[in-house]
């Protein structure tokens, strides 16, 4: 991403590049309007490519070849074959996780420990944790988030908000992990570097957080926990059904420990779903063979059950109906329709930056930009046009970053300023756009649109607030000064 071109169109203006947005977003409004959460089951994706078709007559008017938006497009599908290849690894992990105990042992333990009066805040800390361990939202949300949704669905709490309690702790950690790639990318197209960037970001990041978990504390008190479900149905059934242990967190512990150690993720998620199958194996014989519908545990039959599971998707039935509702694992079958909306979107996007579009917005926003916040200003609304345009949250930050990086420095703002900026907008905002890798991602993981937990990823939409609050007081904005030495006013 560090090595993206901005591809530049002197022909195109700001009305043509807008056109195909304006038209987007239109289409999008009326599709969710005629087919509700039903619209991100195909008709989105259509819209998306219509979209694509209007940016592409807009480039034909301005002289750009079909060849050159059909190489963009192409560039745009390298660019995500990771993300949809570890789409593909979550499916066949949560079918693995589910037959195997892991995730009922997960809600068995949960429901135990996480009492419905602290489960809100107590599932924002846990996901900051893990994501501050892993550097990933998308690992945090797959392993811990998944059964935290369980959870909150076991005991009566609303999923949107259990989402958004899960999305704004994973986006945390992504944040400010060291070993998030967005950590890295940021202070690398800014020219600022790692630790200094972290530390920099800490003063927009830990208020907002802050805030955020004040906010689920008053979610979760105003919730009346007094009529929650009485667990203990719900745990009898679960030990009726799986042979419960601590052994089975074996599995998720291994996959974050490899996430700590810098294990590529595709390989984590593709050990974490091997790890599981076997688990099944021996822990879960029964399961497999049901799944399988053999009489007895065979090599084959327990071969056809783990594959079914993590290909094609199981559901485990119960004696009760709350937890035949939770075992219910999509597979890798379940995620391509997640798979098909990333790639409408990267046609969407890989037109508008072929044709220009993408630099030609970015630079009316840099245009409008005549003091320090509104500076700051511009980039945050650089970031988030490109989170809706481009559907690729790198995008968010590479083009801006790029773009952005000379105005700063004529400003005599430290690079960290921007870099910060970046993250605190382009990153954490990408979960909240429907068709954007990371919104498309995370609402297929978790199994709840991004319109249910939108309101509620609380820490996600208050970061760019905050960082534009900080540059409106003049709080922490730290200026180069002659010698490139650096003054920090507060």
């Amino acid at each position: 991403m560090e090595d993206h071109k901005i591809i530049r169109n002197k022909e195109l203006n700001i009305w043509e590049a807008l056109l195909p947005v304006i038209i987007l977003v239109a289409l999008l409004a009326h599709n969710v309007y005629v087919f509700g959460d039903d619209a991100l089951s195909g008709s989105n994706q259509f819209i998306l490519l219509i979209g694509g078709a209007v940016a592409a007559v807009v480039g034909f008017l301005n002289k750009v070849s079909y060849q050159t938006m059909l190489e963009e497009v192409g560039q745009n599908f390298r660019s995500t074959s990771g993300a949809i290849i570890i789409l593909l690894l979550v499916g066949a992990l949560a079918g693995s996780w589910l037959i195997s105990g892991i995730i009922p042992a997960m809600i068995y333990y949960g429901l135990q420990i996480l009492h419905p009066s602290i489960f809100l805040p107590a599932t924002l800390v846990i996901c900051c944790i893990i994501s501050l361990a892993t550097g990933s939202s998308w690992t945090t949300s797959a392993t811990v988030g998944i059964a935290l949704i369980g959870i909150g669905k076991a005991i009566g709490m609303p999923i949107g908000m259990v989402a958004g309690a899960v999305i704004s702790g994973a986006y945390f950690g992504d944040k400010m992990s060291p070993l998030s790639d967005t950590t890295n990318l940021a202070p690398a197209m800014a020219g600022s570097e790692l630790f200094t960037h972290i530390r920099y970001m800490a003063f927009t990041t830990v208020p907002t957080i802050i805030v955020t978990l004040i906010v689920f504390v008053i979610l979760n008190f105003a919730q009346d926990t007094s009529g929650a479900a009485d667990p203990a149905p719900i745990l009898a059934s679960i030990k009726q059904t799986f042979n419960i242990n601590g052994w089975l967190f074996l599995v998720p512990l291994a996959v974050i420990l490899m996430i700590v150690k810098k294990t590529q993720p595709i390989i984590a998620l593709l050990i974490g779903s091997l790890l599981g199958a076997i688990f099944a194996i021996i822990f879960q014989p029964d399961v497999v063979q049901k799944i399988a519908g053999a009489d007895s545990l065979t090599f084959t039959s327990a071969y056809k059950g783990v594959m079914m599971a993590m290909t094609e998707g199981t559901s485990i039935a119960t004696d009760n109906a709350t937890l035949s509702d939770l075992f219910n694992a999509k597979g890798m079958a379940g995620m391509m329709g997640t798979i098909w909306l990333i790639m409408c979107a990267m046609v969407f996007g890989g037109v508008m930056d072929a044709i220009g579009a993408l630099s030609r917005i970015s630079n009316a926003l840099l245009g409008m930009a005549h003091s320090v916040f509104g500076l700051f200003a511009s980039t945050v609304a650089s970031c988030l046009a490109l989170n809706v345009t481009a559907s690729d949250q790198y995008l968010a930050i590479v083009v801006p970053g790029k773009m952005f990086a000379k105005a700063y420095a004529k400003r005599g703002l430290a690079p960290e300023n921007l870099s910060r900026t970046l993250e605190d907008s382009g990153t954490v905002t990408s979960v909240l756009v429907p068709w954007n890798t990371c919104g498309a991602y995370q609402s297929g993981v978790l199994g709840v649109s991004v319109f249910d937990y939108f309101i509620y990823a609380v820490f996600n939409y208050l970061s760019p607030f905050m960082t534009l609050l900080f540059a409106a007081l003049n709080i922490k904005i730290r200026q180069l000064a002659k010698g490139n030495e650096l003054v920090e006013e507060n």
